[in-house]
């Protein structure tokens, strides 16, 4: 009978990964993998900046390097978690020590196209992932290249799965809409709370109470949509009595068009993320 464990596909912690680029989102995954237990000497990471290297190796006894070198060529897995401008360059040195490796790309609007063109590899699966990844809440978007593998889709899955909860998509161009919802989303939900803090020190609760209740709302009101099998419009109806503080508010927000002009915000989202892989992506 043959040995199952023999025969079952590599976890991320029996390869070693490369970094290139060691900020926020690439930390979260390093931090996913070293609490699972990955050795950090099966970890490497090209980072320019000296003061994040100095935070990766006293977060996590990770020797990062200022360049790419020979060190890379080890890597099963590369995961790019450089800004979208800088990609082209940063590839150009690494592309020739790591031919064999699959690529992982967190870097918004660069299309698939464009990231093998520069690394001669098909072997591409892009990511959207979100803030939220610090704390292992995340939400990531994914799309893979055809080259990539069933056993590529799983290994990029079991990376990430410290930091949240992974979605695969079927066209690589749905990833700009999920970087204007979920990916921009944060920033949207900080706006929220900072306008329902403003409002609570207005009515008279003070800072600190007023920042409280409003985390406090946004992260129970967002549980109970996730447990719950009805929709938010629904669950909004079952907070709103008609004549009500509730009714009082959301018919104010709906007279301001608020609705309208969040979504509207999103689609322009959605269209600078194209813009970045028209922008950065040439070559």
């Amino acid at each position: 009978m043959p040995d199952t464990a023999a025969l079952a596909s590599p976890t991320p912690l029996d390869l070693p990964i490369a970094f290139i680029g060691g900020g926020n989102m690439a930390s979260a995954i390093i931090g996913g993998l070293v609490g699972q237990g990955m050795d950090a000497t099966r970890i490497d990471v090209v980072e320019p900046f000296e003061e994040a290297r100095a935070r990766l190796a006293q977060q996590f006894g990770i020797s990062a390097q200022a360049e790419a070198g020979p060190a890379l060529g080890r890597a099963a897995l590369v995961v790019w978690a450089v800004k979208p401008q800088t990609f082209r360059d940063a590839a150009a040195p690494v592309a020739p020590l790591v031919p064999d490796a699959l690529h992982l790309s967190v870097a918004a609007g660069i299309r698939s196209d464009s990231i093998a063109g520069w690394l001669g590899s098909e072997r591409i699966v892009r990511a959207m992932p979100n803030t939220p990844a610090l704390v292992g809440q995340g939400m990531t978007g994914l799309f893979a290249r055809a080259a990539a593998t069933a056993e590529d889709r799983t290994l990029v899955e079991q990376v990430l799965a410290p930091t949240g909860a992974t979605l695969w998509l079927d066209a690589e161009a749905q990833l700009d809409a999920v970087t204007a919802l979920s990916g921009s989303g944060p920033a949207y939900v900080f706006y929220f709370i900072e306008a329902m803090v403003e409002a609570g020190i207005a009515m008279g609760l003070g800072a600190e109470r007023a920042h409280r209740l409003a985390v406090a709302t946004f992260g129970g009101a967002a549980t109970l949509a996730a447990r719950s099998d009805e929709a938010p419009a629904v669950l909004r109806q079952r907070v709103t009595s008609k004549g009500g503080t509730t009714y009082a508010a959301l018919t104010s927000m709906e007279a301001d068009e608020v609705k309208e002009r969040f979504v509207r915000a999103m689609e322009a989202a959605r269209v600078r993320a194209g813009e970045l892989g028209d922008e950065f992506g040439r070559g």
